[in-house]
């Protein structure tokens, strides 16, 4: 537990300390100051200095971004689109025609997504899809100018892609602030969703209920659940394919002592083979581990205390069985071919999942989560009169006797 510990930490500042006031300065002078203040913090924090005028990016940057993508870079960018379309269509509950209920897209959501070394169109992706799935009208998205003082022109192209012409170069708990509160340049948004740093998630918690948000998501995360039959090659590969985010966590749960040797073996050995060694090395201490347990079902209890963001279960043909016993995991990955980079990319979930044992009660996002219901309730004089006695009685049991006589005024013609 003193990993589930420590990424928990990683991903909150404390109330009190002073990354937690500093944030709270941050949205407060947003709220205040609107675009005068984005322009302060984004020369502060990102070292690009932009008048309110340059936070957008122009149309025509955009379809330059389009135009010059690599085409099977963009080829494997529309593959991905159609395969979440797919998903998200499939399990989209607002075409539910039910009487009583009325689903509606929120009308404006923001999107944020993070200012990596290296662009993140699957966010894009992730984030925009369910939600035009969903019928949200007008998307805005924000990003860090962190390539050439402006945003990857591939995370451009894919917001291009998807038809989405509102792009910010703004990054950042400032970001948050300013979709939340709206500024001059920037319209208030309804919801905002997206990863990012642990400026972004604590942003999103402080604005809630301002705004809806999607969930809190921290340091990126998988736990393996594996049993003898495992390949311990590629159970460190995924190991690593989670630290190599720094901070990430990998962790494996098996009831085999080989196995566990074997992937220990093959740690020292790929991680060599990494471009950032150190860096890498150092996350796996800190939130790595190999836990061997005497049996299954004592994994499986830990794992469904654990409720990581990414499960996976390689057990032969077991693995399936033991899905079925998961009660909280963000998602799970089933079998020996089913690694984490397939959900990022691919297979059609939003990689957008609840993180820091969230799982008990987050949901990764879905189209589900850009709607909102209203219920829809119609009586005529005679349904009124069957119940009418009924809901005099309760009203008057709670003294409430102007609900009362609103239903008795209409039983007196």
């Amino acid at each position: 537990m003193e990993i589930r510990i420590a990424l928990e930490q990683a991903s909150r500042f404390v109330p009190g300390d002073g990354k937690y006031q500093q944030l709270q300065e941050i949205i407060l002078n947003v709220n205040k100051n609107k675009d005068k203040a984005v322009a302060e913090y984004t020369e502060k924090f990102d070292g690009v200095k932009l008048t309110p005028g340059q936070f957008q990016v122009s149309k025509e940057d955009l379809e330059k971004a389009h135009n010059e993508i690599d085409p099977k870079l963009l080829a494997s960018i529309r593959q991905a689109i159609g395969n979440v379309k797919k998903y998200q269509t499939e399990i989209f509950i607002g075409n539910n025609t039910h009487p009583g209920i009325k689903y509606t897209p929120i009308t404006r959501v923001g999107i944020c997504v993070p200012g990596a070394s290296t662009p993140l169109p699957s966010t894009v992706i992730m984030t925009a899809v369910p939600a035009l799935v969903a019928g949200v009208k007008e998307i805005a998205v924000v990003s860090p100018p962190r390539h050439n003082r402006s945003i990857h022109p591939v995370i451009l192209a894919t917001c291009h892609e998807l038809g989405i012409d509102e792009v910010y170069r703004i990054g950042g708990a400032q970001a948050v602030a300013a979709l939340a509160s709206g500024t001059q340049t920037i319209d208030k948004v309804y919801k905002i969703v997206g990863p990012g740093s642990t400026w972004v998630q604590m942003a999103k918690t402080e604005v809630f209920g301002v705004v809806d948000i999607d969930s809190i998501a921290g340091p990126s995360e998988v736990l393996i659940i594996a049993d003898s039959r495992a390949n311990p090659a590629w159970i460190a590969a995924d190991m690593l394919s989670q630290a190599e985010h720094a901070p990430g966590s990998g962790i494996v749960f098996t009831d085999s002592q080989k196995l566990a040797n074997e992937i220990l073996a093959e740690l020292k050995n790929q991680v060599k083979q990494l471009d950032r060694v150190e860096e890498t090395i150092n996350c796996l201490k800190d939130f790595g581990g190999i836990a061997v347990f005497d049996n299954m079902t004592k994994i499986i209890e830990w794992a469904n205390i654990f409720a990581a963001e990414h499960l996976e279960i390689q057990c032969g043909e077991k693995s399936g069985k033991i899905a079925d016993q998961i009660e909280n995991a963000g998602a799970i990955f089933i079998g020996d071919y089913s690694p984490v980079a397939v959900g990022d990319y691919w297979a059609g979930p939003s990689h957008v999942l609840p993180t820091g044992m969230k799982a008990w009660f987050f949901s990764g996002l879905t189209s589900n989560d850009f709607i909102k219901s209203t219920s829809i309730i119609e009586y005529d004089r005679e349904k009124l009169a069957e119940s009418a006695e009924d809901i005099i009685r309760l009203a008057e049991a709670e003294g409430l006797d102007a609900h009362a006589k609103s239903v008795k005024i209409r039983q007196q013609d």
